[in-house]
């Protein structure tokens, strides 16, 4: 425990949720909910306008639609969310070289070793700068805890949501934390605390009361001296600098289940193509490349098999997931399938005999197209197209009208939205599921991108004539269809 609230923890509020509302106006203080939008899918993100109606992350998609059906349902859109954490990061190494992300939007840093002075008026003037910066670079908010120990600085975080600051004096831990449940003690998950309440024990003050030798007959050695320390305030855990991923991987859930073994088999060709971009946006290589089925009855299984040497060569990769997918058996019904590589380097080691098979297969290639029509006896049958996949959410661009964003998709129609993060609302305009002037597109900066850059907190200052094509935005709802 330090003498001073030098530990700064920082939670971006409702980050996938805010983050689509900075790049959607058209969303702007609306309830927005991200994640799986299919039968089977779970909540994400809520906005605070959804969170209202008692929608909460990890709630099923489905139960969240009967609780706030009039929200935009959203997919995930990693690349966007990625973007912004990379410039939420940046700020805080600003403030010291000992940052240590949690996840996307949180992370804890170590004012001490930054050179901020060790008192309460100095770190809250660092905090409220941090949200400033993290507003004028991003368009969205985050809240952040200072005290003297990780523990107590996510507790301020989280006291200080949305949009806020709290500080943690030390010296006032006990009193702060002892009416507090004991589920908000970190590692008490719902086990711990059934255990607990069947002695008694409900709140942070009865945890410390009931001292260290009740609680580590109640819940073993390690766990029962951590948590009575943790009872106490006591917390000496270090910010520890940000590590290296281990891997790399991507995964996809399907709302019905998949039987056919080809469909399987492009499915998982598509998600390996994925995993390599990743793979290689990270400036890495793999050695061991890991395939993920989830059955229809929820068993879960995977294989993987590893390599001569590290390699982000999407041939050798694809290879593996066939020769993996071979061990596995589909035909029950598959709901989920995940392709990773882990092993990962800084170097690649070529794979040789997959090259030479790669130039093979370009070089046959390049001979049947050469080939008369009929000269095998009869022209072959083109491979079907699997249909394209517009999710609500996913960003599009089209020759004419540019770039926007999915509002919806079904019976051979898809709905877009043509906006950006910094116009106003857009107009919706409705295309064949196949029209080839629509194609998927990649998120725009939140802020810096184009006129308004910078002004996300404030629409009345968007300007008025943004939509593409020249024509000035509206937000009636007014609908276009395009045939």
């Amino acid at each position: 425990m330090r003498p001073a609230p030098t530990i700064l923890h920082l939670d971006m509020d409702a980050f996938y949720a805010s983050a689509e509302q900075a790049a959607k106006p058209s969303l702007r203080g609306k309830p927005v909910i991200v994640g799986g939008i299919g039968p089977r899918g779970v909540v994400a993100t809520a906005s605070y306008e959804a969170r209202v109606f008692g929608v909460r992350s990890a709630m099923p998609t489905a139960q969240a639609r009967r609780l706030c059906p009039n929200a935009a349902y959203l997919s995930p859109r990693f690349e966007l969310y990625r973007q912004v954490s990379e410039k939420v990061m940046e700020l805080l190494h600003a403030l010291s070289p000992l940052v240590e992300p949690l996840s996307l939007d949180e992370a804890f840093v170590d004012l001490e070793a930054g050179g901020v002075a060790p008192e309460a008026d100095a770190v809250r003037a660092v905090g409220e700068r941090l949200r400033r910066d993290i507003r004028e670079a991003t368009g969205l908010t985050g809240s952040v805890g200072l005290a003297g120990a990780k523990m107590l600085a996510k507790i301020a975080s989280e006291a200080a949501k949305p949009d806020g600051l709290v500080v943690i004096e030390p010296g006032t831990e006990r009193e702060l934390l002892g009416p507090m449940p004991v589920r908000t003690l970190p590692g008490v998950g719902p086990a711990t605390a059934e255990a607990l309440r069947r002695a008694g024990i409900h709140t942070v003050a009865e945890t410390a009361e009931a001292g260290e030798d009740e609680l580590v007959r109640l819940l073993g050695k390690a766990h029962g001296a951590g948590l009575y320390a943790m009872a106490l305030g006591q917390d000496d855990r270090p910010v520890v600098a940000e590590r290296d991923a281990k891997s790399i991987s991507v995964e996809d859930t399907f709302e019905v289940d998949l039987t056919d073994r080809t469909r399987v088999r492009t499915e998982l060709m598509r998600l390996a193509e994925r995993c390599v971009q990743r793979l290689r946006a990270a400036g890495r290589s793999g050695r061991t490349v890991v395939i993920k089925v989830r059955n229809y009855d929820f068993s879960t299984l995977t294989r993987s098999e590893t390599l001569r040497g590290p390699t982000d060569d999407p041939a050798v990769v694809r290879e593996a997931v066939a020769r993996l997918l071979e061990t596995v058996d589909t035909t029950g019904g598959v709901r989920l399938l995940g392709v990773g590589v882990s092993g990962l380097a800084d170097f690649t080691q070529e794979d040789l005999f997959a090259q030479l098979a790669t130039e093979q297969e370009a070089q046959e290639s390049a001979r049947a197209a050469a080939e008369p029509a009929g000269a095998e006896g009869g022209e072959p049958e083109p491979e079907e197209e699997l249909p394209r996949r517009w999710s609500p959410g996913l960003d599009v661009v089209h020759d004419d009208y540019g770039a926007g964003w999915v509002q919806g998709s079904g019976v051979g129609r898809v709905t877009v939205r043509f906006e950006q993060p910094w116009s106003a609302p857009g107009r919706v305009r409705t295309f064949a599921v196949d029209d080839p002037a629509l194609r998927p597109g990649e998120p725009l900066p939140l802020v810096g991108g184009g006129p308004g850059a910078g002004q996300s907190s404030d629409p009345a200052t968007w300007p008025k004539s943004l939509s593409p094509g020249g024509e000035a935005a509206s937000d009636s709802g007014e609908e276009i269809s395009s045939r």
